[in-house]
């Protein structure tokens, strides 16, 4: 297929998803598209919505990037301290979308978020930029600021203090897996007859593969 994302989505449309091409892994099939993704030159094709809810019912949402990913789930970084960290304690279910319009598909991801490791979580962090490390230092994520140069005052106060050698990893910051319990892959077509399966986990760890109505 042309790796030209306008001439590859008509492509992608033209030739649909059938229940014969898909991988019994959701994961395998996931890297397929993730990696066509990637070779198509999008805007950072790893962004993705994730979707928590308070308290209250109330859902919001936001962008992440996908940081790592394997058959345990989906792992994003971020402050522990963070709006969507202190929903997700309070209600671990969230909702995933990778929204490759440009290629005319969507995944869908349902499931638990858990934090991983502090050892997962200090191997990521210790390749970043160390820009974005002294920002994760700084930031109170979520939190009401009075202006911008309160924040770049931190900044400059992190980096001082960490002027020489390795910067820690915060104890309130790092990454979250979700495992999902359903990964949804949809795929454009021409009038919204659109091609969809949905694989949700079996009781015994396994994966049912149905064709939904677009």
């Amino acid at each position: 297929m042309n790796a030209n994302p306008e001439t590859l989505r008509q492509e992608l449309m033209g030739h649909g998803l059938s229940r014969s091409e898909l991988d019994p892994n959701p994961f395998l099939q996931f890297q397929g598209w993730y990696e066509l993704a990637i070779g198509t030159d999008l805007p950072e094709p790893n962004a993705l919505t994730l979707c928590t809810v308070d308290a209250s019912g109330q859902p919001s949402a936001r962008t992440v990037l996908l940081k790592l990913y394997d058959e345990r789930g989906f792992v994003f970084f971020t402050n522990y301290e963070s709006r969507k960290s202190q929903e997700i304690q309070g209600n671990p279910k969230v909702a995933m979308l990778f929204p490759w319009v440009a290629l005319a598909r969507q995944v869908q991801i349902s499931g638990r978020a858990e934090r991983i490791s502090t050892a997962e979580s200090l191997a990521y962090f210790s390749t970043r930029a160390r820009g974005s490390q002294i920002g994760a230092w700084s930031s109170p994520q979520s939190r009401v600021i009075g202006s911008r140069s309160l924040l770049e005052a931190k900044v400059a106060e992190m980096a001082r203090k960490f002027a020489k050698g390795e910067i820690p990893l915060p104890d309130f910051w790092g990454g979250y897996r979700v495992v999902p319990e359903s990964i949804e892959f949809w795929q454009g077509r021409d009038s919204r007859l659109h091609d969809r399966f949905v694989y949700r986990r079996n009781a015994d760890g396994g994966w049912r593969i149905d064709r939904l109505a677009p």
